[in-house]
């Protein structure tokens, strides 16, 4: 879905962004992007608590801690304080690319159930460190010229459409999709498109969420929901504050989760210039260093109730294209929403009723529409000129290389430190995307050649 231009908005009216819609619009908008998002906040807490040996009560609290502290950073993202939060519509959570390092220090401790306090310590000052360098972050904006936002736009679609592939397959990816499977996806899939054809204003906005909501419900004859998620939650319940022990320093862990924090903000930029080409708010330099700031503030937050490093969430982009709802307060009706899940189990394990393979149907559209809005960017970039092509050919064939192949780098030719910036499609694309433009048309002869005047309008505008 190519971006379309917008008409700029009168002097003194309210940007859709800043507008608060009426209290059922904000409930039921927010109930959608927590929908989207709930499965990506849940699942690098229950890998991580797995995999350290915790037993099945102290996964669920984990669980728990990472809603919490996701509603906080998101609330800092979009409510924000001074010059904290970009106050855009964007979902804060843990980062799946934490999941390997986290891991990786685990590995390390004589005994895996000793790992969290470490790994909290690590993520505390890798969060400081990242608050202070946000400003550096937020002066890159010159170099992500619409060849370059555009690639990475795609590239973030892209990277995710095999997270609903996984969903379809019921969280399983090394099993073929079962027939129930399928049909559940491909029904959820065609319930959403039908009511996008059909519905009009409000109800066609939150289609997504019908679609789900119906999806859940064909579901239940086939046997797919599973009601004993609920069967032992708590009413109440909140995350103490250092439930696993003070966190501890070790500077193997330290070094580990600051590659993490560069990789995280390097991802959260590239999503912070998409979300601002839907929403037709660009984002300059200083709204990245905000945003940058309120995705490092919470993740050095998120220990001290036993969460992780959280980072901007793809996948609500695509529900803001599609569904056209711009107002950052939906995504702020989302972070508190996350924040009362984590404070109540029960309420939090009726979310998880949705099955995954109907997270995958609706997943389909979402991601997709983050794919296509970048190739829309892409476009206006002027793709004719040979070197713009070749930039978005090969960042996109380099970014690609994680999602299709996870073994990829596995091998010892690749050192550690470097596999977790290239196991990040987003992040190897985004890199390669800078560089090459940087060569292309900054360096050499290529600071000689004039471009298209649209094209020159257009780079004029991003910087």
């Amino acid at each position: 879905m190519a971006i379309a231009s917008r008409p700029t908005e009168p002097p003194g009216a309210v940007h859709p962004v800043d507008e608060l819609p009426r209290p059922g619009r904000l409930l039921a908008t927010g109930l959608q992007h927590v929908a989207a998002s709930y499965a990506g906040v849940v699942a690098p807490p229950l890998v991580i608590g797995s995999a350290v040996g915790l037993p099945p009560a102290q996964v669920t609290f984990l669980v728990g801690a990472a809603l919490f502290t996701a509603g906080i950073a998101t609330l800092l993202q979009t409510i924000g304080f001074w010059k904290v939060g970009a106050r855009l519509p964007f979902v804060n959570g843990v980062s799946f690319a934490g999941v390997a390092p986290v891991l990786a220090v685990a590995g390390q401790q004589a005994d895996k159930r000793d790992a969290l306090p470490v790994v909290y310590g690590a993520v505390m000052v890798a969060g400081a460190l990242g608050f202070l360098l946000a400003p550096c972050f937020g002066r890159l904006v010159r170099f992500f010229p619409p060849v370059v936002s555009g690639t990475v736009i795609t590239l973030i679609g892209l990277s995710l459409l095999p997270v609903a592939f996984g969903w379809i397959q019921g969280g399983h990816p090394e099993r073929p999709a079962s027939g129930t499977d399928l049909g559940l996806a491909g029904a959820t899939l065609a319930i959403v498109l039908l009511l996008r054809r059909l519905l009009r204003g409000f109800a066609r906005q939150i289609a997504i969420l019908l679609g789900l909501v119906a999806g859940t419900l064909l579901a239940i004859p086939a046997g797919a929901v599973h009601t004993d998620v609920t069967r032992d939650a708590a009413l109440v319940g909140f995350p103490a504050p250092f439930h696993f022990g003070t966190p501890q320093l070790q500077l193997a862990a330290v070094v580990s989760m600051c590659i993490l924090m560069l990789v995280c903000m390097t991802e959260s930029t590239a999503d912070m210039l998409a979300l601002g080409e839907i929403v037709d708010r660009p984002a300059d330099a200083p709204v990245i260093a905000a945003g940058l700031r309120a995705d490092t503030l919470g993740s050095a937050l998120s220990p001290l109730f036993n969460g992780f490093a959280n980072s901007a969430f793809a996948q609500n982009i695509g529900l803001v294209a599609l569904t056209g709802v711009r107002s950052r307060f939906t995504v702020a009706a989302c972070g508190l929403m996350f924040t009362v899940l984590g404070l109540s189990p029960v309420f939090a394990s009726l979310v998880a009723l949705v099955p995954q393979p109907v997270l995958g149907g609706a997943g389909l559209v979402l991601f997709g529409t983050v794919a296509a809005s970048g190739v829309g960017v892409l476009v206006k970039a002027g793709l004719d000129r040979g070197d713009n092509m070749l930039i978005a050919a090969v960042s996109l064939g380099i970014g690609l290389i994680p999602v299709v192949s996870r073994t990829f780098y596995a091998g010892p030719a690749v050192p550690e430190t470097l596999r977790t910036v290239l196991n990040s499609g987003v992040s190897a694309g985004c890199l390669t995307a800078v560089l090459l433009n940087l060569a292309f048309h900054h360096l050499g002869r290529g600071r000689r050649e004039v471009p298209p005047p649209r094209v020159a309008a257009e780079e004029k505008r991003m910087i």
